[in-house]
């Protein structure tokens, strides 16, 4: 498939998805949410790839939705768009293959909802990381509302929806919102040395154990830990003997 919105590369089991709209800061419409979705059905099908990094092209993550774009559709009569955010969000989620989120610059509304699906949040210093539905008179429906309070509790939440401040890339690696905040100029390397690093350990074993937190998020803790059990259980270790060899070698040198 040929994409106009994103970039799209895959190299050294690494898939590298680039929302590439710099003219409107990134913003997202319909046709980008069709490919991204297209590009990450192509990650969750070829076995080459174990790890996935999504972030924006130029300065800026994504500033969220493109309202020209909707308003367009709404003049057209037409709300439908070619591919939704909440189908999209959920893609990720439930991909089996850890996704990092790589912040630079404004990461905003439906933007902050993308990236709350994603694995691992790295952000430069010059990240601004937020949700502005409030302001504009609007109504979280990608997940926000769900997703946020899990990850920094419900009172953090409400405050970061309420007042819609941006929090610095600081800020949010404070309240465990992002994993780690680098340089501007280091996000790329950065968010490649945590992709690497994922990539020593098993891709299989790393899928289940996120769908144990992601499953297990969504109930109580005896149901979630019976939850992991099952999956343990029905784990087939496709790698095991070969990882436990290597182990082995490299204890006896």
């Amino acid at each position: 498939m040929e994409y106009e919105n994103i970039i799209f590369e895959k190299k050294d089991r690494i898939a590298r998805v680039t929302i590439n709209r710099p003219h409107v800061k990134n913003a997202l419409d319909g046709p980008t949410f069709s490919e991204l979705a297209a590009a990450f059905r192509e990650i969750q099908e070829d076995e080459n790839v174990g790890v996935a990094i999504i972030t924006g092209a130029g300065n800026t993550f994504s500033a969220g939705a493109d309202f020209k774009y909707l308003s367009k559709l709404r003049q057209e009569g037409n709300e439908k768009t070619e591919a939704t955010g909440e189908d999209l969000f959920e893609m990720i989620e439930r991909l089996d293959k850890p996704v990092i989120a790589a912040l630079n610059g404004y990461c905003i509304a439906g933007a902050f909802e993308l990236a709350l699906t994603c694995d691992i949040i790295i952000a430069s210093e010059n990240a601004l990381i937020g949700d502005t539905h409030a302001r504009l008179g609007l109504v979280i429906s990608g997940g926000g509302t769900q997703r946020l309070p899990r990850i920094v509790g419900a009172m953090k939440a409400k405050e970061i929806l309420f007042t819609c401040d941006l929090l610095t890339a600081r800020e949010a690696e404070r309240i465990g919102l992002v994993n780690k905040v680098v340089p501007p100029e280091k996000l790329d390397q950065a968010a490649e040395e945590m992709a690497l690093k994922i990539l020593g350990n098993s891709i299989p074993a790393i899928g289940v154990l996120k769908s144990c937190i992601n499953r297990g998020m969504e109930v109580d803790l005896a149901s979630g830990l019976k939850l992991e059990k099952k999956l343990a259980a029905a784990f087939t270790y496709p790698d095991k003997e070969q990882r436990l060899k290597a182990f082995a070698e490299r204890k006896n040198t």
